[in-house]
C-alpha cells in the first residue's frame, strides 16, 4: 500500500490540522493539489470527517513536524507488515452495480463469437460464474428469450486489449492441439489491429472459370449460337409496291 486508508478524508484532517502544504497533502493521499485546494475552500469533500492518521497508525508525527518545516520534504506511510502484498491478491473482476444486468448479453456475444473461449476465459474476462456461462450455453437460462449478444467492450465489462490476449491465446491453444479451423472462425481470432489493416474482400468472385469470356451476344466461336443481327438490316426492308409488281408477273 503507497496510499494511505480513507484518502480524501485524511486530507481532510491534514488541512484542518496542519500547515502543511497543498502539494505535499497531495502527493502523500494521491490526490490533485487542486483537489486539497478545493478541500480547504470547502468546495471538495464537503461533510467528509477528517481520519486522523496518526492515532490509525498511518502517519508518525515526526513526519508531520518535518513537513511543516520543510516544503520539499515528502511525507512517508508508516510501514504497516499487515499490509504487505495487499496489492498482490486477486479475485474475481469487480462489476458495477449499473452493468451488472447488461453481463449475461455479454456473455452471450462471447460464446456466439468466439466458441473457442473456455469458461474460465469468460468468467475471468467479464467477472462471471461458470454456471452462468454454461446455462447460456446451452440456452437454459432463465432470461435467454430477451437476451441479445452485446460486445463487452462497447459495455465497458473488458478492455479491448484483454479480449484481444484472450482470444490470441486460444487460438494458440487450439493450434497446438491440432484442431481444424473454418475461415470464419479465423477471421474471428483476429485481433482488432490486423482486421482493422487488412484489406476489403471483394464482394463479387472475379475469377469464375469462364467468366472473362462472357458477352451478352455470347461467345462467337461457339458454332450452336445464333449468328448476331446488325441491327441496321431492320431499316433496309424491301419496297412494298416492287413486292407487288413481282406477284403480278408471277399469276401471268
Amino acid at each position: 500500500m503507497n496510499k494511505p486508508l480513507m484518502a480524501k478524508a485524511t486530507a481532510v484532517w491534514l488541512v484542518d490540522n496542519t500547515t502543511i502544504s497543498f502539494r505535499q497533502i497531495a502527493d502523500f493521499c494521491g490526490l490533485h493539489e487542486l483537489e486539497v485546494q478545493g478541500i480547504a475552500d470547502g468546495d471538495v469533500a464537503a461533510g467528509v470527517k477528517g481520519f486522523d492518521p496518526v492515532a490509525n497508525n498511518q502517519l508518525d508525527q515526526i513526519e508531520i513536524d518535518r513537513a511543516e518545516q520543510s516544503p520539499t520534504h515528502k511525507l512517508k506511510l508508516k510501514y504497516n507488515a499487515a499490509a504487505v502484498g495487499e496489492e498482490k491478491r486477486r479475485g474475481p473482476r469487480y462489476t458495477p452495480l449499473s452493468k451488472r444486468q447488461d453481463r449475461p448479453n455479454s456473455i452471450l456475444w462471447l460464446v456466439k463469437f468466439h466458441p473457442e473461449l473456455t469458461d474460465g476465459q469468460i468468467s475471468k474476462l467479464v467477472g462471471t460464474t461458470k454456471p452462468t456461462i454454461q446455462s447460456i450455453r446451452e440456452r437454459t437460462h432463465w432470461n435467454i428469450s430477451n437476451m441479445q449478444p452485446i460486445d463487452p467492450v462497447a459495455l465497458g465489462l473488458c478492455k479491448q486489449t484483454e479480449l484481444d490476449a484472450v482470444v490470441q491465446k486460444a487460438a494458440a491453444k487450439r493450434a497446438t492441439e491440432g484442431d481444424v479451423m473454418t475461415d470464419d472462425e479465423r477471421r474471428k481470432l483476429v485481433s482488432t489491429e490486423q482486421s482493422l489493416a487488412a484489406e476489403p474482400e471483394p464482394k463479387i468472385p472475379s475469377s469464375i472459370s469462364g467468366l472473362e469470356t462472357f458477352t451478352l451476344g455470347g461467345d462467337p466461336r461457339d458454332d450452336d449460337q445464333d449468328p448476331i443481327v446488325d441491327a441496321d438490316s431492320f431499316f433496309n426492308l424491301p419496297d412494298k409496291e416492287s413486292d407487288e409488281d413481282e406477284d403480278e408477273d408471277d399469276n401471268r
